[in-house]
């Protein structure tokens, strides 16, 4: 420590600047302190060791938790270029203790709120002391003014140039502090008084030959001179929690401000680049950004980095800037290497200004067991943890595919949402499953709530799917819970599932909730036949189900309905229509009893038209109505003596949605001819109530079939069909007859289709 300098080495940084990084390792090689003090929660003492763990690879954060209430929980993150991790590691190499000094997490956890790493007013109106400073000096941006005066500084300099930046920089902070008094950090007041404690307490040990590394705007507070028992005052009565604490890996993303972090900055990648790069970090950083862009098949040559980087420096000197920073490299790139598009350039920004750097924690690191087996899962399925989306394609009849599933799973029946099923785009075949996948470092704490359930993650997953189906207040949430646990492989938990099924089910009276519960047990079943499961108790739960919406539907449906609920009931048959014909196999006489109620419904004129058109519909397509038939239906419906709305909500429900009602219309003249007389009789005011839902009935066809279905009744349907009997004819791109020879050449292809792996040998 030098001579001339009176009391403790008073660092002031900005959190996650490589610049003050720089700046303070010049400053402790120069001072060379006995002891190093750090901002962060002193439980973390005993976990600083692991700092200089080689499988320690910042970004990384440490986590304090209520032991009691995993979900009440603080991050303190740290990344290569923070500078209380160059003073942590400096301290290590140097063989010096280091320690934190900050309030404890068992005060801030315990007080009102979430705190987060930066401890936060939520309501409060917080003083920015880098946008006063930046305004002070005639910037309008902070981050280009903090640039131009920090991190353009080189190396950070000299030892005493770097320990002069520090103090000019406390009296800047002092300055403000004397107008602005707290600025709106009002718990920052008993943060302060904590750390007071700490450095009477360094002094004691180590006289003035320690460091502080701390925000810059504590300094003051931390000079000041104050009583003992004025800073005792301030932290008597602090409410107390017991607390938990480890590391846990982070991303350069969750450092970003956008991201909501309120110590955040906004280009982490950027500042991780200015820490490594020691020198020439412009030509550097261009040259990544010419990589990237050629991964995505764009044509940049060296010629074009070459050109970027003089860009990049000619704007930097018409703006007066010691080197060009962050503003006048992206414009360059823009210009030079993006034609002046934005498209690619937002790709930049999103992958290399902020980044997915995701950080590494080693094994002896504290975990909860549930999380240390959570690992040994990741490593055994080769399963990693990466910070960038990524989509994951599964094939279920793959024994180590299958376990991905697995686990996928039981993660997220715990709430740990690493995973997200989607779409699959190759297949859309029962056994082929799509995972779009990203770690947040927020799922370690999920990890940790999620440990409350069990040791392992089968024993967590079983255990919280019997909570759930105890907790369950609805059949809907039962039969929800059951088909997650057959996806994931929860037959333990199946018994106690099953048992709150059928007292949910016994109890509900209400068809609609039945009959929305039946498909999801439908599906559950299918999955047991992928996963191997048994799932026999589930089918009968499901064929009684399936029995009393036979029984219950048609009186559910003739009761007076308004247009909403016949439209839900409608969404409903479709529902248990799909679920019957994945259950018939099982029971032989469910079709037969399910197309008797289709038949109950399409008949009676006392339910609501929607309904009626959709049961016409679906006996229509399993074969169970001849076109006789369906006209004659269809004809009573759109009777004079039918109200214009009951009529159009008949066409909906026959003709509408995804069923085909289009192609179907093209090609029975009957059919559309009936629906074309209707529409044409429609009286005028009548017209106009109606119109919405024929609009939303035809609107939803394919442009080829509306514009066929447009010339037909332009040359008149009856007409047509008329003309092409008498002459042999057919409207065009149709033949007035089937061709046998032609309709035979598709059934090798179909029987083909059926026998694929991803479907069912039927033929």
């Amino acid at each position: 420590m030098s001579a001339a300098r009176r009391g403790p080495l008073l660092l002031g940084v900005r959190h996650h600047g490589p610049g003050s990084a720089r700046a303070v390792r010049a400053a402790l090689d120069e001072a060379r302190p006995a002891a190093v003090l750090i901002e962060g929660p002193p439980e973390g003492d005993a976990l600083l060791e692991l700092a200089a763990d080689p499988g320690m690879r910042p970004p990384v954060a440490l986590l304090a938790h209520a032991a009691d209430d995993p979900g009440r929980a603080a991050f303190w993150p740290l990344a290569d270029f923070s500078p209380e991790w160059v003073a942590i590691r400096w301290a290590q190499e140097a063989g010096v203790p280091v320690r934190f000094m900050d309030l404890p997490a068992a005060h801030a956890l315990a007080a009102a709120g979430e705190p987060d790493a930066d401890h936060a007013e939520p309501d409060a109106v917080r003083l920015d002391p880098l946008a006063v400073l930046a305004e002070t000096a005639g910037y309008d941006d902070p981050e280009r003014w903090w640039e131009d005066v920090v991190e353009h500084r080189g190396t950070g300099g000299a030892g005493e140039e770097a320990l002069g930046a520090f103090e000019a920089l406390g009296e800047a902070m002092g300055a403000l502090r004397d107008t602005y008094g707290d600025g709106g950090h009002h718990r920052d007041l008993v943060r302060e008084a904590y750390m007071r404690q700490r450095m009477r307490a360094a002094r004691r040990e180590f006289g003035d030959g320690y460091a502080v590394v701390c925000g810059a705007w504590h300094v003051p507070a931390l000079r000041a001179k104050t009583t003992v028992a004025a800073d005792k005052a301030l932290l008597t009565g602090l409410a107390k929690v017991k607390v938990e604490t480890t590391w846990v890996p982070w991303t350069h993303r969750r450092l970003a401000r956008a991201g909501g972090y309120g110590a955040g900055i906004t280009s982490p990648g950027w500042y991780a680049h200015l820490f490594s790069a020691r020198d020439r970090p412009v030509e550097r950083w261009l040259t990544k950004v010419a990589g990237l862009l050629r991964e995505e098949d764009r044509q940049v040559s060296s010629a074009h980095v070459i050109e970027a980087v003089r860009l990049a420096e000619t704007l930097a000197a018409m703006r007066g800037r010691p080197l060009p920073g962050l503003t006048e490299t992206l414009e360059s790139v823009r210009a030079v290497m993006c034609d002046g598009s934005d498209i690619p350039l937002a790709l930049i920004e999103d992958r290399l200004v902020v980044g997915d750097v995701l950080g590494e924690v080693p094994d002896g690191a504290p975990v909860v067991p549930l999380q240390r087996d959570l690992t040994r899962q990741q490593r055994s399925l080769r399963l990693k943890a990466e910070a960038q989306e990524r989509e994951l394609e599964l094939d279920l009849r793959k024994d180590t595919d299958a376990a991905k599933s697995l686990l996928l799973h039981r993660l997220r029946l715990l709430g740990i949402g690493w995973g997200t099923p989607t779409a699959s785009r190759s297949s859309t075949g029962t056994f082929r499953e799509t995972w779009r996948l990203r770690w947040e470092p927020e799922l370690s704490v999920r990890v940790a709530e999620a440990g409350i359930w069990g040791t392992t993650v089968l024993a967590a997953a079983t255990a919280r799917a019997e909570a759930d189906a105890a907790a369950a207040e609805e059949l809907g949430e039962v039969t929800a819970l059951a088909e997650r646990c057959l996806l994931a492989g929860l037959s333990e938990a199946l018994p106690a599932v099953l048992r709150a099924l059928a007292d949910r089910a016994a109890l509900d009276t209400d068809v609609a909730r039945l009959a929305k519960a039946l498909p999801a047990l439908a599906r559950s079943l299918r999955y047991g036949d992928v996963r191997g499961t048994d799932a026999t108790a589930l089918g009968a739960v499901a064929a009684g189900l399936a029995e009393r919406i036979c029984v219950a539907l048609p009186p559910a449906c003739a009761a007076g309905l308004d247009a909403d609920a016949a439209a839900e009931l409608r969404g409903h048959v479709d529902g248990v229509h799909g679920a019957v014909g994945l259950l018939a196999d099982a029971d032989d006489g469910l079709r037969e009893r399910w197309s008797a109620v289709l038949r109950t419904l399409a008949d009676r004129d006392t339910v609501p038209g929607v309904i009626r058109g959709r049961a016409a519909r679906l006996l229509l397509d399993d074969g169970r109505l001849e076109a006789g038939e369906t006209a004659r239906l269809m004809g009573l419906a759109l009777s004079p003596a039918a109200s214009p709305a009951d009529a159009a909500g008949w066409i909906e429900g026959f003709a509408g949605g995804s069923s085909g009602g289009g192609t179907l219309l093209v090609h029975d003249d009957r059919l559309l001819g009936l629906i074309d007389t209707w529409l044409v009789g429609v009286p005028e005011r009548a017209f106009t109530d109606v119109l919405p839902l024929l609009r939303r009935t035809f609107g939803a066809y394919e442009p080829g079939v509306k514009r066929t279905l447009g010339e037909l009744v332009r040359r008149g349907p009856a007409a047509s069909a008329e003309a092409a009997r008498a002459t042999g004819s057919a409207p065009e791109g149709f033949a007035p007859d089937l061709d046998p020879e032609r309709a035979d050449a598709v059934t090798e292809l179909v029987r083909m289709l059926l026998a694929s792996p991803d479907g069912v040998a039927a033929a």
